[in-house]
């Protein structure tokens, strides 16, 4: 070892295989060092004692905690590379939850390509750890398709699209470890039982409702979040870097010629292209919606103490946040706001604050597309407007778009309609009549009465 720095490094990766407590990291501190070995065990008692924190340390915290301890920095020298038989890399998830966690044990990148059935060269091929795609020319050596989606503002959301290898390699990250990982109750976006009903449930008939939005939600989550979620459930730092290059991207440069948008001040593109560029959470990718749920795990339990302490409610629908309380909670909102924000800054996230709303029961309380006033219910406006296009395709037939199938027309009709019944019920089942008295076009190979059903 040449340099104090590098034999710090070597120590930090060999403590940090496996349990962080006392008899493990001397033994494993043992197996680099030469006799005497004296100091391994004083060195890891301070090592110990100056890490509190609930959750694992990361190496380079180890690695500068060592290169300020005095035994370590007379004794650096001593130290050899870890012999061939070393001690293994075991599973070392943090203190509390994620010990409960049911996931797959997987302590090196080996094992990881073996249980993904891919060649480990494959697997670095798609996992993504030095930011590869940011400078790779657009054609197949790309992980990633991109679209760019305007919004009515004049801003556009970037869609980042896995290409099929990757996204079966995503896939595969979600059902067995993501989904295995339990997010904050306040959380009702993308999660098996929850929707936008039980989002915005605890919000009905209430004297105020706070509603905030977060801005570039998704793009906000940096790969050391990511990396640092698979690190605290428990991987080595070698998995856990490869499980968090499957699922974060660094976008090319090149994507910003097709911004369909206004574009931002100067520096604010700048920030905007930055997020970009760097490792974050893409939009498009199956596992972004649960990763960013349970990266938003601190934000909702700080939200939700904040919530309760102003004897209010919370939930939150991927970047959507719902506050409520009574007539006290409204007489304090424009503090609480600002509270909220704090919180929201302090966690890497910003409020879009031209999309902060204090609604209070004299005018109509709407989240997420729902009437929350009186029970939860479908807007006026798009009942009537759902109900004359079904008039229409009953009485003149039914016309899709241009570009449209019948199959596409068909399903995204017969999708609102379950949106409408899910809310108000008494409304969905006179949506659903008339949307059986349609008169369908048989797909080629069908029959009239295949449709119908008659």
């Amino acid at each position: 070892m040449r340099t104090a720095r590098e034999a710090a490094r070597l120590l930090a990766q060999a403590l940090l295989r496996g349990p962080f407590e006392e008899e493990a990291l001397v033994h494993r501190a043992a197996e680099l060092a030469t006799p005497p070995r004296r100091w391994v065990r004083p060195c890891v008692r301070r090592l110990i004692q100056a890490w509190s924190a609930a959750h694992r340390p990361t190496p380079r915290w180890v690695q500068t905690f060592l290169l300020r301890d005095p035994r370590f920095l007379q004794r650096w020298s001593t130290l050899h590379a870890p012999p061939l038989g070393a001690t293994p890399s075991e599973m070392a998830p943090a203190q509390g939850a994620p010990s409960t966690w049911r996931i797959p044990a997987l302590t090196t990148p080996e094992q990881l390509a073996a249980w993904l059935d891919v060649s480990f060269d494959a697997l670095s091929a798609r996992a993504d750890c030095r930011g590869r795609e940011a400078r790779t020319l657009d054609g197949p050596m790309r992980n990633y398709r991109y679209t760019w989606k305007g919004k009515r503002s004049g801003d556009a959301r970037l869609i980042e699209s896995p290409k099929p290898q990757l996204r079966e390699l995503q896939r595969r990250v979600l059902h067995h470890i993501l989904n295995a990982i339990p997010p904050h109750e306040a959380a009702h976006g993308f999660r098996l039982g929850r929707s936008v009903v039980t989002f915005t449930a605890p919000h009905v008939r209430k004297r105020v409702v706070v509603r905030l939005d977060l801005k570039d939600f998704f793009p906000s989550v940096s790969g050391a979040r990511i990396w640092a979620l698979f690190y605290t459930a428990g991987y080595p730092d070698a998995v856990a870097r490869q499980l968090a290059g499957l699922c974060w991207n660094a976008a090319p440069d090149d994507i910003w010629r097709d911004f369909p948008g206004t574009l931002p001040a100067a520096h604010s593109q700048l920030a905007l292209a930055r997020r970009y560029r760097d490792a974050h959470l893409p939009q498009g990718a199956p596992t972004s919606p649960a990763l960013a749920n349970l990266v938003a795990f601190r934000l909702d339990a700080r939200l939700t103490g904040l919530a309760n302490s102003a004897s209010a409610s919370y939930t939150r629908y991927a970047d959507d946040l719902l506050f409520s309380g009574d007539d006290a909670f409204g007489r304090t909102a424009d503090r609480f706001i600002g509270q909220v924000a704090a919180i929201v800054n302090d966690e890497g996230f910003r409020v879009h604050a031209r999309k902060t709303r204090i609604m209070r029961q004299g005018v109509r309380q709407m989240a997420a597309g729902v009437v929350l006033n009186e029970r939860p219910n479908i807007p006026r406006r798009d009942y009537e407007m759902l109900k004359a296009m079904l008039h229409r395709a009953w009485r003149a037939g039914p016309q899709p778009l241009p570009g449209q199938s019948m199959t596409t027309y068909r399903a995204h009709l017969a999708g609102k309609i379950a949106w409408a019944a899910q809310l108000n019920p008494r409304r969905g089942e006179k949506l659903q009549y008339i949307f059986e008295q349609i008169a369908w076009p048989a797909p080629p190979g069908e029959s009239q009465h295949d449709i119908t059903g008659a």
